[in-house]
């Protein structure tokens, strides 16, 4: 689809290729996609300075009794969804509150503060743009079914090529499939999502999400991984939106479904979404000294003290739902230290070995999974590398590291010198009570959202944490 930049530019393309209904979609904090439709003949200039109106209480951004908002299509952003009957134009939209008759926007407006991070980044004289590349892993599954009542708890997942389907006796295909833990790269046959890989590859680059590659991953039953190429922060926050999109109804065509889940097997690996970041100012890489620890620059080095100094605080955004702690356990190649080092995986922060020139080089934050609403997380991550530079806080004289040893195996004496992330999600949320304030510099987070989100997050903590676990009933019932 051609871009647009004025509503004529639209309405003229609506003609043109028969358009009967637009479609738009909203992102809640949670970082859900919600979405409206209308007839084409209601598209017009009113929808782009009045807005079309919904209830804001609905998406978490404000109390029932003043919760109307309006949302305004931003033009750029648009692209014709693959999933619908109807040849059907969406665009996302930006929220606005009103007050006195005017529609401003609106502070907590997950793509409002990407746009805001990225202000003040440039407004700080550090660069012009910083870029982030995530890694995406998910697990593709051929069933999935979930239940839970007072009386009743279950959950039954099925993967094709896992192991557990060897003793089926259905007479089904029982060769191919993949062993626990050993899922990493393997080929076709043992691969039996590849093909529906390859085609929502094929579907990411023709509506504007550049991939690099794809892949299977560690976990046996289905776990995979798509790696994109970096954009700038709300860009590739859009990007993450467009990609579950049309992973998800993709997978629906194919007869599968695909889960974010950091965690949906206990004794499998878990999903993270590492994310790259690096800086540019012009076209010169400011992350790349020859001279540096691992050809880092002193201000990548001060960005990676602020990531890890505030790693704690960043997890209500990073890292947003009770099973996010279930994932970030040792043994599976998940980050439980505070910490960095290069190509070193049980690190928070990896430094990749293989990004060698100056235009490559770039450190990647471990930690992060895709339960996250992705301008949040992303405008968080940058928040505290800004801080890192403005304060020149260095990792060394922190404690940080680098260490360059499998941090796993470390004797306990020396492993009780390393600090550890929030082992569960009412931790994390402490640690962003306590360490906020660089967050709302710049007026980018409020208050009032970062008070949301601990109040949200907490009671989710209680909440799952006052389910009886199936295996309690094992260990306990004949007590």
């Amino acid at each position: 689809m051609r871009p647009f930049q004025t509503a004529e530019d639209v309405l003229a393309y609506i003609s043109e290729a028969g358009i009967q209904i637009v479609d738009f979609k909203v992102i809640d904090m949670k970082g859900r996609w919600h979405h409206l439709s209308i007839p084409s003949e209601r598209f017009g200039e009113s929808v782009l300075t009045s807005g079309i109106g919904f209830d804001g209480s609905s998406y978490g951004f404000l109390t029932v009794e003043k919760s109307d908002m309006v949302f305004i299509p931003d033009l750029s952003t648009a692209f014709v969804d693959p999933f619908t009957d109807e040849k059907t134009p969406v665009f996302l939209a930006n929220i606005y509150r009103l007050k006195d008759g005017q529609r401003l926007r609106f502070e907590d407006d997950p793509r409002f503060l990407a746009e805001k991070a990225e202000a003040y980044l440039k407004a700080q004289g550090i660069c012009d743009r910083a870029l982030f590349g995530p890694e995406f892993e998910f697990y593709v599954l051929n069933h999935i079914s979930y239940r839970t009542d007072t009386h009743h708890m279950e959950v039954q997942i099925d993967s094709d090529q896992a192991d557990w389907n060897t003793g089926d006796t259905t007479y089904r295909n029982l060769g191919a499939k993949v062993p626990p833990h050993g899922g990493y790269h393997v080929d076709l046959p043992m691969d039996s999502s590849y093909n529906f890989r390859s085609n929502t590859v094929r579907l990411l680059e023709t509506h504007g999400v550049p991939v690099k590659y794809h892949h299977s991953e560690n976990g046996g039953p289905g776990q995979v991984e798509i790696e994109v190429e970096f954009a700038t922060l709300k860009e590739m926050a859009d990007r993450t939106m467009k990609l579950k999109y049309l992973l998800k109804n993709n997978a629906h065509l194919f007869g599968l479904t695909t889960t974010f889940m950091p965690k949906p097997f206990w004794n499998e690996a878990g999903s993270g979404m590492h994310i790259h970041m690096h800086f540019f100012d012009g076209e010169k890489p400011l992350f790349f000294d020859p001279e540096g620890y691992s050809q880092l620059s002193k201000t990548a080095l001060y960005a990676i003290g602020g990531i890890l100094k505030h790693a704690a605080a960043l997890m209500p955004f990073t890292n947003p739902s009770t099973n996010s702690y279930k994932r970030l356990v040792p043994g599976y190649e998940a980050p439980v230290s505070i910490c960095y080092g290069t190509a070193n995986r049980s690190a928070v922060i990896r430094i990749p070995g293989y990004a060698t020139e100056p235009h490559t080089k770039r450190f990647e934050l471990r930690s992060p999974d895709a339960t996250s609403n992705p301008y949040l997380a992303f405008t968080a991550m940058l928040m505290a590398a800004i801080d890192g530079i403005e304060n020149k806080i260095d990792p060394v004289a922190e404690g940080f590291g680098p260490f360059d040893v499998n941090l796993y195996k470390l004797p306990e004496e020396e492993r009780g010198k390393v600090k550890g992330l929030p082992a569960s999600l009412l931790e994390a949320c402490q640690a962003l009570e306590a360490d906020k304030d660089f967050l709302m510099k710049g007026g980018v987070f409020s208050e009032v959202l970062i008070r949301n989100q601990i109040e949200r997050l907490t009671k989710e903590h209680y909440q799952i944490s006052a389910l009886p676990h199936p295996e309690e009933f094992r260990l306990y019932y004949e007590l």
